[in-house]
């Protein structure tokens, strides 16, 4: 896998978390520094770990489906893809588990958030492996391009409203489709070995 293909996969599943990052910021008064530390360890941490989790079950699972592994990788990010889209297509960005009535940025609260935003990297996880992606920069790329996103998101929420929202999960749905797209092409487009 690339370094391109990498920050590609980054960036789309950033998407949700800084789209949740922009509907804190809409309904906070103030943004605090504390709130953007939160914002960035919370979706980024989470955005990091749940991929590496998935590294664990795909490598595990990689060599008795190497001969499938880009179709795999396909079916996984067209699915992630599809789901993002269809969620932008009828929710907005502040759809995430909400309570009026308890502090938007609680541990609780950010907690949820940011396993809610990272189910998708668990998947993508999974096909890192079996796409050799090197480990560690998969991970801290994918962690910390969420980080300075969902900052950014947090920022742009609050100055721009939900201008922003449901077209982040449609980039980032596109772009993780496209990528699943193109591993497929480059190894049907390969010599047999």
């Amino acid at each position: 896998m690339s370094i391109g293909a990498i920050f590609l996969l980054a960036l789309g599943l950033a998407m949700d978390a800084t789209a949740v990052a922009a509907a804190r910021g809409m309904a906070t008064t103030r943004i605090l520094p504390r709130h953007a530390v939160l914002v960035a360890v919370f979706f980024g941490g989470s955005q990091a770990l749940m991929p590496m989790l998935g590294w664990i079950v795909g490598s595990r699972i990689g060599p008795s489906v190497e001969r499938w592994d880009h179709w795999i990788a396909f079916v996984l990010l067209g699915a992630i893809g599809a789901k993002m889209l269809w969620e932008a297509r009828g929710a907005s960005s502040g759809d995430a588990p909400d309570d009026s009535s308890t502090d938007l940025f609680g541990i609780k609260t950010m907690c949820l958030l940011a396993i809610a935003t990272s189910i998708d990297a668990f998947a993508a996880g999974i096909t890192l492996p079996m796409m050799n992606a090197p480990f560690a920069f998969s991970l801290a790329t994918i962690g910390i391009t969420t980080a300075v996103l969902s900052v950014i998101g947090l920022y742009t929420g609050r100055r721009f409203g939900a201008m922003f929202g449901k077209r982040l999960d449609m980039a980032g749905g596109l772009a993780l489709i496209a990528l699943g797209t193109k591993i497929l092409i480059e190894h049907l487009r390969a010599p047999p070995q």
